[in-house]
């Protein structure tokens, strides 16, 4: 498999199977969060965008498309960890361009704080494949 293309898996594979109780806490840190805030909406918009994309890709891609000051900023809107309610990766962490160069360099935070010399992630960090 080439490193920039994603293997072909069903739309089912694709998508993490969330259990009753994983769902709930999905709706109940949505509901909060909603009744909860006060800002611009675009910021708790994109939040809630990560919060229900976080089991599918895990966090370790959401550290490759946002950097470590948003997601602090959306964890402070939905009052989570990112780090603690998902897994570091889900069924589709493997669409993701950035996650897969990630992956093949030896130390995964040094490319994501752009600390690795050798890899740069720039134009392929919020690429996603079918």
């Amino acid at each position: 498999m080439s490193l920039l293309k994603a293997p072909k898996k069903s739309k089912e594979e694709k998508l993490a199977k969330l259990t009753p109780a994983q769902r709930a806490e999905l709706d109940r840190i949505e509901l909060d969060a909603i009744a909860d805030y006060s800002g611009d909406l675009t910021e708790l918009e994109s939040a809630l965008g990560m919060l229900r994309m976080g089991y599918h890709f895990g966090w370790k891609v959401l550290y490759i498309v946002h950097s470590k000051r948003t997601i602090r900023k959306y964890e402070e809107c939905l009052n989570v960890k990112v780090r603690e309610l998902f897994p570091p990766t889900g069924p589709s962490s493997y669409r993701n361009n950035g996650y897969r160069i990630a992956e093949a360099a030896t130390n995964f935070w040094k490319v994501i704080s752009g600390d690795s010399a050798d890899v740069k992630l720039d134009e392929h960090r919020r690429e996603v494949a079918r």
